[in-house]
């Protein structure tokens, strides 16, 4: 048994070195100036630039996607899982007629590849008036959340006693009420795991934000991340591979703050606790 235990242990030190490595090597190489990291990319700093390589990263494009991906990402993915959570309710909770029908019709979204969209969207948004601006990718990262999130919340809402309900029901709540006060409150783990999940995704993107924005202005941060890496872009190395670590923290910070209402959001409890 102790061997066992050793073994796991081992491995787990391994996988957890593997993982970090990666890390550390952007780390490492964060601290140098573009002199010390012409030395070798693998040697230890013998500079500290790092505060100076921040001010760069954020003076050279970061700073403007980087505001704007915090926005795209908090407020879509938000509305996305609130505007799913409100479907799911009335497909499970309301027994709408065809209430599959209509579940099948909004996680249809998910069936085809998202590349499918790219000529409608981009055709459609010049049409609408709404290509290269926020409101268009707000619009979008919303829309293409809501399928997914519908699929989780319509299978948490269908492991809720309805025993709670019908008692709400007997003292007079309307539906609203139950959505609110009930359903919601129960429902917190899973809502708190999807919006994690929904701006992860939404901060990662950068296929939709190079087709349907062009303006710095409206640019998510993985665009203007790309555009530091591009044949024009000005920065150096280090300046780059701190921007590359200015942009991981965000989705690394919300997984260590909401690791425990992820957990319990993948598990899907009947009562939500």
């Amino acid at each position: 048994m102790r061997s066992k235990n050793t073994l796991l242990s081992g491995a787990m030190i391994a996988v957890t070195v593997i993982w970090l490595s990666p890390m550390a090597f952007l780390l490492m190489n964060a601290l140098k100036n573009a002199a010390d990291y012409s030395r070798g990319p693998l040697l230890l700093p013998s500079t500290f630039n790092l505060f100076h390589n921040i001010a760069n990263a954020w003076a050279q494009g970061i700073q403007g996607g980087f505001i704007n991906s915090l926005l795209y990402g908090a407020v879509s993915s938000v509305l996305a899982v609130l505007l799913a959570a409100f479907a799911a309710f009335g497909i499970v909770r309301m027994k709408l007629p065809r209430a599959l029908g209509w579940f099948l019709f909004i996680y249809s979204g998910t069936i085809f590849p998202l590349q499918m969209y790219l000529i409608p969207l981009f055709k459609s948004y010049i049409a609408l008036g709404i290509y290269d601006t926020k409101f268009g990718l707000f619009a979008f990262y919303t829309a293409i959340c809501i399928p997914f999130a519908t699929f989780v919340m319509r299978g948490f809402f269908l492991t809720v006693p309805w025993d709670i309900q019908e008692a709400a029901e007997m003292e007079g709540a309307s539906s609203w009420k139950i959505f609110w006060y009930i359903m919601m409150p129960l429902a917190k783990a899973p809502f708190l795991m999807l919006t994690l999940v929904q701006f992860t995704w939404v901060w990662n993107d950068l296929l939709f934000g190079m087709v349907l924005v062009r303006s710095p202005q409206a640019r998510s941060v993985q665009v203007a991340l790309l555009g530091m890496l591009s044949l024009y872009g000005q920065a150096d190395a280090p300046t780059i591979i701190t921007a590359t670590l200015i942009v991981s923290l965000p989705t690394l910070l919300l997984f260590l703050l909401l690791q425990k209402h992820f957990v319990r959001g993948l598990a899907l409890g009947a009562t939500g606790n």
